[in-house]
């Protein structure tokens, strides 16, 4: 932790070595506490390391570098079309990481402007109860209340067998869109 305000350019350096050395993702309160700035000030910087290609992801856990040696989180991926009430999300989101899944992001097609991606990063109940916590302590709406439900979710998993596990589930569920 720095006691002093750094230089922009300083700061943004401090902050890529910070993500690229670390082990597990890297809350933006942590990273400003650290600098001695508003977290504002760091999604901002991260926003301009973003802009020089640096591949920094914004996840519900907090920011992670994903360098081309970085491997896989998982090697098969997915992408399902849910529909669902906001109040059915945790049970979907349970549901899908109950069988080893990483639920990466979430998806819907806004009639202006196209598709919309927004990362999740879950892959186990403490981290949806986490990323719930955040959709709940921010009043913030869930991008599927744009479509009335309709979303996909890419998932990934490390066998094929686990994502169509998944997609039974979520068929039994009720939580997969059916095709007209």
């Amino acid at each position: 932790m720095t006691e002093e305000k750094l230089p922009g350019a300083q700061r943004r350096n401090l902050l890529l070595n910070w993500l690229k050395t670390a082990e597990n993702p890297m809350k933006g309160s942590e990273l400003a506490r650290r600098t001695n700035v508003s977290r504002q000030v760091i999604v901002q910087d991260i926003s301009l390391l973003k802009a020089l290609n640096e591949p920094i992801i914004a996840t519900s856990q907090g920011y992670i570098y994903h360098s081309k040696e970085t491997p896989p989180i998982q090697q098969h991926e997915k992408l399902v079309a849910c529909r669902h009430s906001p109040q059915q999300t945790v049970d979907e989101l349970y549901l899908i990481v109950d069988f080893g899944v990483l639920v990466k992001d979430v998806i819907i097609e806004h009639p202006v402007y196209g598709d919309l991606t927004a990362s999740i990063m879950v892959s186990n109940r403490r981290e949806v109860d986490e990323f719930m916590e955040k959709i709940r302590a921010s009043k913030a709406s869930y991008l599927s209340q744009l479509t009335d439900g309709l979303h996909l979710h890419t998932l990934a998993a490390d066998t094929p067998e686990k994502l169509q596990q998944v997609k039974k589930a979520l068929q039994a569920a009720g939580y997969l869109a059916q095709e007209d």
